[in-house]
């Protein structure tokens, strides 16, 4: 599902990422970790295809940058610190919104299912500007699995989260997992990631520091890496 090869961001003359080199198969589940600024959002946003690298090589779902990203984008979900909704729109006609932009089949179905799903169905004509913070935030979480993406890509999606929405986000990403889904989960939670996924890619100063199988049987030493690098 990704293949990167030696992808490097520079802002300027500083770095932001460097020689980082990574493949990651279809329906593997990654999880990205370090220090604030060690080079984890920018590589979200590369993988996104929000930015392209100042060096180095992607590919995503099978396309390269001389391919026509808009195919692999069709096949994404980005849940990042913005909620892209619209206040002045209801939960179903932001929901729509999307559909409508992904070529949903049934979207109107498709939409009441989310908001069903999301613990939402009640509120589906209610301006998103009257809505409580968690609200909002489960009407994200929905807006990321509506058009059931391929790659799922995860920026700090707990931070800030309330627990109703950190349990619903935790069981569709279990769900999603098990339908064969790819995800990367950039997170700072240690606990969270070796719970989740089957590898960590740990970055330090815009560099792999660590890439390898998480190992939930050796606990100790995964804390001890993890303090090494990102703690």
């Amino acid at each position: 599902m990704i293949q990167a090869q030696n992808l490097s961001k520079l802002y300027g003359d500083s770095p932001a990422l460097q020689n980082v080199s990574l493949d990651v198969a279809e329906g593997e589940f990654l999880a990205l970790l370090g220090r604030n600024g060690a080079g984890k959002t920018t590589l979200l946003k590369l993988l996104a295809l929000l930015t392209r690298p100042s060096f180095g090589s992607l590919s995503i779902a099978g396309v390269d940058q001389n391919g026509d990203w808009n195919t692999a984008r069709r096949r994404m979900g980005l849940l990042g610190h913005n909620t892209f909704l619209y206040d002045d729109l209801t939960a179903e006609e932001n929901l729509l919104f999307y559909a409508n932009l992904y070529g949903v089949p049934d979207a109107s179905h498709t939409c009441r299912e989310t908001l069903e799903t999301v613990g939402l169905a009640s509120f589906g004509k209610e301006l998103v500007r009257n809505f409580s913070r968690g609200m909002r935030q489960r009407l994200t979480i929905g807006r990321l699995f509506l058009h059931n993406p391929d790659l799922l890509l995860l920026d700090e999606p707990f931070t800030g989260l309330d627990d109703r929405a950190t349990a619903l986000l935790e069981d569709l990403l279990r769900a999603a997992h098990r339908q064969g889904k790819t995800i990367v989960l950039c997170t700072h939670q240690l606990e969270l990631a070796l719970k989740l996924a089957h590898r960590l890619l740990i970055l330090e100063r815009g560099k792999v520091a660590y890439l390898g199988p998480n190992q939930p049987d050796r606990m100790g030493q995964m804390r001890e890496l993890y303090l090494q690098f990102a703690g």
